[in-house]
């Protein structure tokens, strides 16, 4: 490949270091870019905005390239935020990471960069672009447990021919043992695990400056009253901890039994204002068969054919295989497995092998049931 003028995002993490510096080993002039996507919690203990742009200074300084501080507050409140805002005010659960890259890390950073007179973009994310065919196919990262593509799902074309991600052929210990060898002060900081505006900070403490909240009873399905609630906007399906209720002990109930077991939010009842909860990990009312999601992205520019694919309905977990079909403003997935606690708000992303072909955001799920004992393909299933 020749050489090319590429700007790196520079995060002030190792990953985004490492791919600097790989892209100079290779010969291409490289340029970072530090991009601050929030404004307003600067002398804030949980911003690290000031402390990474230090970080990336120092890695940029190490390396020998040039460094952009570029503030993006204004787009990213007025593209991501504030749909953030109003997905979890209509109950739901949104995935700003999702959004963000869409809008900002491969959007506005893109065209800021077009502007600089790069020719490419490139990040520190755990994910491959491979051409094939005159079109551009996002494929997982090689490490499975770092691979991001799910976040990516939403990448075009005319985003993914300008965008390279030099760490998504390595596994992390690698990009680890690199960053000490080449010396970067950054070799051993933590990955952040906070949303990008959020950072680390207690969520619902974050939440309850933006969002409306109208306390109500928390009630099982038996229709018992067990607590209250802080406001709906503030519980996801599958959740556990913070319920503030405890097990409901009956009368003979042995200690082990199904009466001890912990509480999960398994849905929310907006017209009553109520959060449903149910006993145990493995609840009916948590498993699903299918789900439908629309506002759908995908990679190739047109849908899937419908067929056989794999797919997550969230980050982290091991692909499903399902069937695809069309249906009115997106599409429907049948699993050959249950499915736990599909949310929605969430992105549901398509896989055919390693490559990742897009998705949607989630709008519902159908329970499983006993009598949903048979797959799409006609075979048994087994719970």
């Amino acid at each position: 490949m020749c050489a090319q003028r590429i700007v790196v995002g520079l995060s002030g993490g190792v990953d985004s270091a490492v791919s600097a510096w790989l892209l100079k080993q290779q010969g291409h002039e490289v340029v970072g870019l530090f991009m601050k996507n929030w404004e307003g919690d600067d002398d804030d203990a949980y911003c690290s905005a000031n402390v990474d742009f230090v970080d990336a200074a120092a890695v940029a300084d190490v390396i020998g390239i040039e460094i952009e501080h570029v503030n993006f507050a204004a787009e990213y409140r007025e593209r991501v935020f504030a749909e953030f805002l109003r997905e979890y005010q209509a109950g739901r659960t949104p995935n700003p990471d999702v959004l963000c890259n869409a809008e900002i890390k491969f959007k506005a950073f893109l065209d800021h960069a077009l502007r600089l007179g790069a020719e490419a973009i490139a990040t520190g994310h755990y994910a491959r672009v491979r051409p094939r065919d005159g079109r551009f196919e996002l494929l997982k990262g090689l490490d499975p447990l770092k691979d991001q593509s799910y976040f990516l799902h939403r990448l075009n074309q005319a985003q993914l021919s300008r965008t390279r991600f030099p760490v998504g052929e390595l596994p992390k210990t690698e990009v680890r043992r690199l960053a000490a060898e080449i010396g970067l002060p950054n070799a051993q900081k933590k990955d952040s695990t906070g949303i990008c505006f959020i950072g680390e900070r207690p969520f619902r403490e974050f939440l309850n400056r933006w969002l409306n909240h109208e306390p109500g009873p928390i009630r099982d399905e038996r229709g018992r009253t067990l607590g209250r609630h802080v406001g709906l906007s503030f519980y996801t399906l599958g959740q556990r901890q913070g319920l503030g209720i405890g097990g409901v002990k009956e009368r003979g109930a042995a200690r082990g039994s199904a009466e001890h077991a912990p509480w999960y939010v398994a849905g929310k009842d907006l017209q009553r204002n109520v959060l449903q909860v149910v006993q145990g990990h493995d609840h009916p009312a948590l498993q699903s068969r299918a789900l439908r999601a629309d506002d759908c992205s995908w990679v190739a520019g047109a849908p899937p054919a419908p067929g056989r694919y794999a797919a997550k309905s969230r980050y982290r977990q091991a692909d499903a295989a399902c069937r695809l079909q069309a249906a009115a403003g997106g599409f429907r997935l049948d699993f050959d497995a249950p499915q736990w606690a599909v949310t929605p708000g969430q992105s549901a992303v398509l896989y055919d092998g390693e490559v990742c072909l897009g998705g949607g955001v989630i709008q519902s799920a159908e329970p499983w049931s006993p009598a949903n004992t048979t797959s799409q393909t006609g075979q048994p299933v087994h719970q």
